[in-house]
């Protein structure tokens, strides 16, 4: 039985006037027993995926730190390699597995101090941002708000 349809017959049980209050309660206990068993599994389920959702978000944030230190690794050691090899005024290494060549990119632009940069070298951005804090009081409200409305935010505290 779904526990709509436990609810279901529960509120039915409780609405007869002429079932014998023995029976009636033997009924409601046993559809009760059931409901709260599977409410019971319902809420272990969310314990787990609530479990494995913070696993994953730690998870997410080590590959993350070893993404960054290993992006970090091959800099310095393409900063290392070129700075030996324009050491040695070496245009062209050929070794057993690889050709090394020593290129110039476009030069990188540093930005050391944003505040002392001229006027002319900024560029101003607007960002719209909504205000869902005034939008939700105006709704509380009873005010009409175009494009937004309240929703129910109900849910169960498993402790």
């Amino acid at each position: 039985m779904k526990l709509f349809e436990i609810n279901d017959a529960i509120k039915q049980i409780m609405d007869k006037d002429d079932l014998d209050p023995i029976a009636m309660k033997d009924t409601l206990d046993a559809l009760e027993l059931t409901r709260d068993e599977k409410l019971d599994s319902l809420a272990a389920v969310i314990e787990k995926t609530n479990s494995e959702v913070t696993f994953l978000k730690d998870k997410i944030r080590k590959l993350t730190d070893q993404k960054h230190f290993a992006e970090n690794r091959i800099n310095n050691l393409q900063e290392y390699m070129t700075g030996i090899l324009d050491e040695a005024n070496i245009k062209k290494l050929q070794t057993k597995n690889h050709i090394l060549k020593p290129r110039n990119y476009r030069d990188k632009t540093i930005v050391s101090d944003g505040e002392k940069l001229p006027q002319e070298y900024k560029i101003k951005e607007e960002v719209v941002k909504i205000d869902r804090q005034k939008i939700y009081q105006d709704l509380k409200d009873g005010k009409e708000v175009a494009g937004a409305h309240l929703k129910p935010n109900r849910k169960t505290t498993i402790s």
